[in-house]
């Protein structure tokens, strides 16, 4: 998803200043780029972000890899087709998690292709290599890397760590097996270790595949996916040790599924900003509504370290400030929706509505709300279920601003009803702060001022269900959707 710079945003870069993106979240949306992809890993290139996933579909149609980049990790672009099996004469499907690194003055690409089931078959880790982050990749070597098991490990799932003396590693491993082993300096071949070996084993606990490995602080910190990439228990856990090659300490689990959120998170990596402290975990995960296993979306979160050194649990936060332009992972029923000028736009019509794909029972729901013309209301849903286009065409709270001059709170069950309501001055054109907090079946619903509720209600129809804005015979704008 490719969208214009705001003009601050295009004065920055103008000037060379450098972005800091420092977020709690992808405060644009999660995922943060159209498109079923998953597996990503990252790269930082001359100040810009790059994440180069696999695409998530089946393994036969798995024939090439996209690429995409970003100034500031809002804004991104997409490089289609970088590597694709047409410059790989030995792969032919299941191109899969492309891992980048630079060195030499070019760009290197590590990927796993054909899924092999056994050493009598053609596949394993390739590498590819160009002269720009977006390619085009051609094979390096004209055959894979590693080719065979070793360990156990089936030759995918690959991840390069450079370390501070220079020394480059290559990390891998599925069929529940993770090896580690040493690059030389070519960045096309295997080295040895001291005792002659080529890989050594690093399998920790409950791990299944997916390893990433980086270094903070003089430690290193192992990262893999527990669980069945397909299914909701996929999930990331980590280690530490004082070497590239282990012993690892036991493990922690930092991300998991979130009923609420999205299901099947795992096969992450991690960006750090560079010059800070600053790091966020990329994954993929699956939204709640779909059952197809390859419907995988790309996301990050903000990660963080205890004074210990040790990471916190992973929050899947629900944002979308639509400062990309974008709104992707919202589904609309009813009006026009456009991403514009960093604001969400709706046109007017008899209940048109925009929902994300969550599952919320007790939340606090922000959203700002620009009522731009028309003589109904605007506002936002919360534990909504069964939409449809229509007026009250679902099943579910809404709270309002009307062009009246009220805040309303009312239920919709396929026609609607008004629980309560109270003056307020509303103006066409005046952006409006709206707060829902519903815990229980207690509901409150603020305006601007955060401290005291306009509204209190006490109401038990609808328990859980998503969240999303909603318009009444008026066009209208929204901004900076935060659910808690």
């Amino acid at each position: 998803m490719m969208s214009v710079l705001p003009a601050m945003l295009a004065a920055v870069l103008a000037a060379g200043t450098p972005m800091v993106p420092d977020y709690s979240t992808a405060e644009a949306g999660n995922p943060f780029v159209a498109g079923w992809y998953a597996d990503p890993d990252v790269a930082v290139y001359e100040g810009e972000y790059w994440v180069y996933p696999t695409s998530s579909r089946p393994y036969d149609e798995q024939t090439y890899l996209d690429a995409f980049s970003s100034p500031d990790l809002i804004h991104w672009t997409r490089h289609p087709n970088v590597l694709t099996t047409t410059d790989v004469t030995w792969a032919h499907r299941a191109v899969w998690a492309p891992a980048p690194v630079q060195r030499n003055g070019r760009y290197y690409l590590y990927f796993g292709a054909n899924d092999i089931q056994s050493d009598a078959e053609l596949g394993g880790i390739g590498v590819a290599v160009a002269d720009r982050p977006e390619g085009p990749y051609r094979d390096a070597i004209g055959a894979p890397l590693v080719d065979r098991f070793v360990n156990g490990a089936q030759p995918i799932d690959q991840d390069v760590f450079i370390d501070d003396d220079g020394q480059a590693y290559l990390y891998y491993g599925g069929w529940r097996h993770a090896n580690v082993a040493k690059l030389n300096s070519d960045m096309t071949s295997l080295g040895r270790f001291p005792d002659g070996s080529t890989f050594k084993e690093i399998t920790p606990a409950n791990y299944t595949e997916g390893p990433q490995v980086f270094k903070r602080n003089g430690t290193y910190y192992l990262m893999w996916s527990e669980g069945y990439w397909g299914g909701p228990d996929y999930s990331v856990s980590y280690a530490t040790a004082d070497s590239p090659t282990g012993p690892f300490s036991a493990p922690t689990k930092i991300l998991t599924q979130d009923p609420e959120v999205a299901k099947g998170s795992g096969h992450n990596s991690v960006i750090n900003v560079p010059g800070t402290d600053i790091w966020y975990i990329v994954y993929h995960r699956r939204p709640l509504s779909e059952t197809d296993a390859n419907h995988r979306q790309l996301a990050y979160d903000r990660m963080s370290f205890r004074a210990d050194g040790t990471i916190q649990p992973v929050s899947m936060k629900v944002r979308d400030n639509f400062a990309d332009n974008d709104a992707v992972g919202w589904r609309t029923y009813g009006s026009t929706w456009s991403a514009a000028d960093g604001t969400y736009r709706a046109t007017a019509s008899a209940g048109g509505k925009a929902l994300q794909d969550t599952n919320f029972a007790n939340v606090t729901y922000d959203a700002d709300v620009t009522i731009e013309s028309g003589t109904g209301d605007a506002g936002v849903v919360f534990r909504a279920t069964q939409p449809a286009v229509g007026t009250d065409s679902y099943r579910g709270y809404y709270a309002g601003l009307t062009t009246s001059g009220r805040i309303i709170l009312g239920k919709a069950d396929y026609n609607w009803r008004q629980l309560a309501s109270a003056p307020m001055p509303v103006a066409r054109g005046t952006r409006y702060h709206l707060r829902v907090q519903a815990t229980g079946s207690t509901i409150k619903v603020y305006a601007d001022d955060m401290t005291t509720p306009r509204l209190t209600v006490t109401d038990t129809t609808f328990t859980t269900g998503t969240t999303g804005v909603r318009v009444f015979n008026t066009a209208a704008a929204f901004d900076n959707v935060a659910v808690d």
